[in-house]
Order: C-alpha cells, then structure tokens, then sequence
C-alpha cells in the first residue's frame, strides 16, 4: 500500500479507536464512575472466558459464512484458512468512520482470489446485510413483547429486504444500471457496477440468503448467551426471561448500530444496550453501564485486537495497492479473467 493510503487508513483506525475509548469513559461517567467501578469488581469474573468462547464462537460462523460467500462469486481455489485470515484482518476497519475502511477487503479479496474488486465489495455489503436480517429474526419475540421498538424493527427490515428484491428482479437491476451509465459522476465507475451487481445477484439467490442467515443466526445467538452470562455475572437472577431479552437487546442494539454509520457503531450502540437495559430489565444505571462496557469489551474491541494481531502477520496483505476514486473502487481491468 502506498505511503499515502497506509497514512490514511492509520488516521482513521485511530481516529475509531480514540471515540471509541471517549465512548467508554462517557459511559461510565455518565453512570457514576465509582459506582461503575464496583459493579466491575464485584463482577464474577470466572464468567468471562465463557463469553469470550462464545464470541469466537461467533466469529467461527461468520468467518464461514464469508468463505461460503465467496465460493458464490466465483472464488472457488481460494482456502477456508485463508478466507478467515482476510475476514478477521477485516475487523479493525469496522471503527474507522463511516466504515468506509471495509472497503479495503474488497481490494484484498480481488489480490488473493481474482475476482473483481466490486465483487469482492458485494460479499462485504452482503455479510453486513445477511447479519442485519440475522439479528432481526433474534430481536422479533424481543419486538413483539415491546412494541415501541416495531417502527425501527420494520423500517430496517424492509430496506433489508428491499435491496434483496431489487437486486434478483434482474430487468429492474439491468435498468438501474443502464440509467447509471448516462449520470456524469457515475457513468466512469459503470463496469465496476455491473460486477458488484452480479456479485449481489448470486449472494442474494434464495438459497444463498437463507443458508448466510441460517448460519447469522447461530452465530450471533451465541453472543446473545454471552451477553447472559455477563448480566449472571452481575448478580441477575437466571431466567428465561432474562436469557431472551439479553439475545433481544443484542440483536436489536447491534441493528442500531449498524444503521447509525457510526465506526463500529460507536456510541449508537452502547445507549441502545444500557438503554434498553434500565427500560426493560430495570437495571440501575450502573449495572446497565457496567454490563454495557463488559459486552463491548468481549465483541467489538475483542474483534479489533484480533484484527490488528492478524495484520501483525499479514504485511503481504496490508501492502496491496487499493485503487480507490472518490470513495469507490475501479477494477483494475488489465487484471481480471
């Protein structure tokens, strides 16, 4: 990677991380530092492994589901091991803002496989949207036992969903394109759409989705229980009840995040969990807090250690040359098959 985008990257990743430690201390300051603290102590740390299975848990699935996408657009000689070593090195670009840094593992994708930079980018797009739905299904007992959560639930899932329809009625897609091609700014970046068209036309064939959200389910269920096991650690009686609004508040909050833009759903996601947390379970603030900052610790910033230590052993990998134009990428044509 040159100099220039190596600096670029490195700005923004470290722009995610300083929100995102001005996001904990908000947090707990604005709960009570002190009261935060103890609730941290007191906590039954003995727990804590057990959610960071779960976490990996998590990535394991994910991790497969990303190669099996890829297997759909075409990168069939590419190997499970090294799927999961573009997938978790992907984690750190999470927290730069906008998240415009997974970007880059479109470019990856394309110097290890081949396949189209834009093809690559729509197995991106298509794992964020696979989870979306994934997470929805999770939330939908948790959205039905609390109704004032149905407007965002729906209109999430309809723009979910709307993207799916659109990209497998192929004359209304074709059309889509077409008209691109006459629109100025757009009409340059027109063979890189038509490959993350088709990329987006086979990752959203009905088998494929259901399979990807089968396995999205699975995966983020296990950090649901977790999330459950972190709020036993902090003196919650177990229950049932308990079990499914920690999957629900998850699920729901992980969506919140998602559609805020924000890096890594920095700050979005963090008032959803407590939030939900001192509304639905009636924890007090600190509780709620200190639960907040514990699931945090073993999902999001878990994810981006594990990232930063695959790019560690992963030079080769962080010294592609990304082409990228006013936010979106062309394919290097003299490359592709």
């Amino acid at each position: 990677m040159p100099p220039e985008n190596t600096s670029a990257l490195t700005r923004r990743l470290i722009f995610g991380l300083l929100f995102g430690f001005i996001v904990m201390i908000a947090l707990a300051l604005a709960a009570d530092l002190r009261q935060v603290s103890e609730r941290m102590l007191t906590f039954r740390w003995s727990l804590y492994p057990w959610v960071m299975l779960l976490t990996l848990f998590n990535y394991l699935l994910r991790g497969y589901k990303f190669h099996f996408y890829l297997r759909q657009v075409g990168a069939s000689e590419i190997s499970l091991k090294e799927s999961y070593h573009i997938f978790v090195a992907g984690f750190p670009l999470a927290v730069t803002p906008g998240k415009v840094g997974e970007v880059l593992k479109g470019v990856w994708i394309h110097h290890r496989t081949g396949v189209p930079t834009a093809k690559g980018l729509a197995v991106v797009v298509a794992e964020r949207i696979s989870d979306g739905l994934a997470v929805l299904l999770l939330s939908t007992l948790g959205v039905i036992a609390y109704p004032q959560y149905w407007p965002g639930f729906v209109a999430v899932l309809i723009i979910l969903l709307g993207v799916i329809v659109i990209s497998q009625i192929r004359p209304v897609a074709l059309a889509l394109l077409q008209f691109s091609k006459k629109l100025p700014f757009i009409k340059r970046f027109s063979p890189s759409l038509i490959d993350f068209y088709e990329g987006s036309f086979a990752l959203f064939k009905p088998s494929a989705t259901i399979i990807a959200t089968g396995l999205g389910m699975f995966s983020w269920l296990g950090e649901g229980i977790g999330f459950y096991l972190i709020l036993l650690g902090l003196g919650i009686p177990p229950s049932w009840e308990t079990l499914s609004i920690a999957v629900f508040v998850l699920a729901f909050s992980t969506v919140i995040g998602a559609v805020s833009a924000l890096p890594g759903g920095l700050g979005a996601a963090e008032a959803s969990i407590a939030g939900m947390l001192t509304l639905i379970l009636g924890l007090g603030t600190d509780t709620a807090a200190a639960a907040t900052l514990l699931i945090r610790f073993a999902t999001l910033w878990f994810s981006v250690l594990l990232g930063l230590i695959a790019w560690i052993f992963s030079r080769e990998l962080l010294g592609l040359k990304p082409q990228i134009a006013t936010g979106m990428l062309e394919v290097n044509n003299d490359k592709r098959g």
